[in-house]
């Protein structure tokens, strides 16, 4: 397990820090860091569910960086942490990132997205995903009264996120939110992938991946 990764250069430091800036928007929580030979993911939680009899979809960001040297990791971080680590080496130029100490698992991360076998679906409009987003983030606001407890923003964010959108049919509502929150949307066309129970919606700044089936121990 490597505990030095290294970037082919320092603008992908200063993306993984902007990514890291808007994911801790959402949760200031944990993300998982998968590297692979000369490629880096990093995915962090949009949505996931809590609980067995919770239904939320499980809601991904995830952008993927070039590494300089070839290395072999899984590990959850604490998100924090890693946005410190981030936010120095972007200041002073480096190209080294020293990974956190590991946390213990968390829910969401107990099941992975498959890396092949993707179907390509369709193309769709951004402008509808970001409809969708704009209309989710009203209700969402307008439903919550101040200071709610998190059990009752965990229960109003399920059931806005959780609807299925008519546009792009399939894609449950928190896809858009999580492509507009994590900056993934730009000028072009995003498409729709599939494999097994797992969707993804890619465009050239990211990708979200949902898992739409109530969370198991089983995965």
């Amino acid at each position: 397990m490597s505990d030095v990764l290294t970037f082919a250069e320092a603008g992908a430091v200063a993306d993984l820090r902007i990514f890291l800036g808007r994911a801790s928007a959402i949760e200031e929580g944990s993300v998982r860091l998968i590297a692979s030979g000369s490629v880096l993911a990093v995915y962090a939680a949009v949505l996931y569910p809590v609980g067995l009899s919770d239904e939320t979809p499980t809601v991904l960001g995830l952008r993927t960086f070039a590494l300089a040297e070839p290395a072999e990791l899984d590990e959850v971080v604490p998100l924090l942490s890693l946005r410190h680590r981030v936010d120095a080496l972007a200041e002073e130029g480096g190209v080294a990132l020293r990974v956190p100490t590991a946390v213990g698992s968390v829910v969401w991360a107990g099941i992975a997205p498959p890396r092949r076998g993707w179907s390509e679906q369709a193309k769709v409009d951004p402008e509808p995903l970001r409809l969708h987003a704009e209309e989710g983030m009203k209700e969402v606001a307008d439903a919550v009264p101040a200071e709610s407890g998190a059990a009752i923003v965990r229960k109003v964010r399920a059931e806005v996120w959780g609807r299925e959108m008519p546009e792009p049919p399939g894609l449950p509502a928190g896809a858009a939110f999580a492509a507009v929150a994590l900056g993934f949307l730009g000028e072009d066309q995003p498409t729709v992938h599939t494999a097994g129970p797992w969707t993804r919606l890619s465009s050239a700044r990211g990708h979200v991946l949902i898992y739409q089936r109530p969370w198991s121990l089983r995965g």
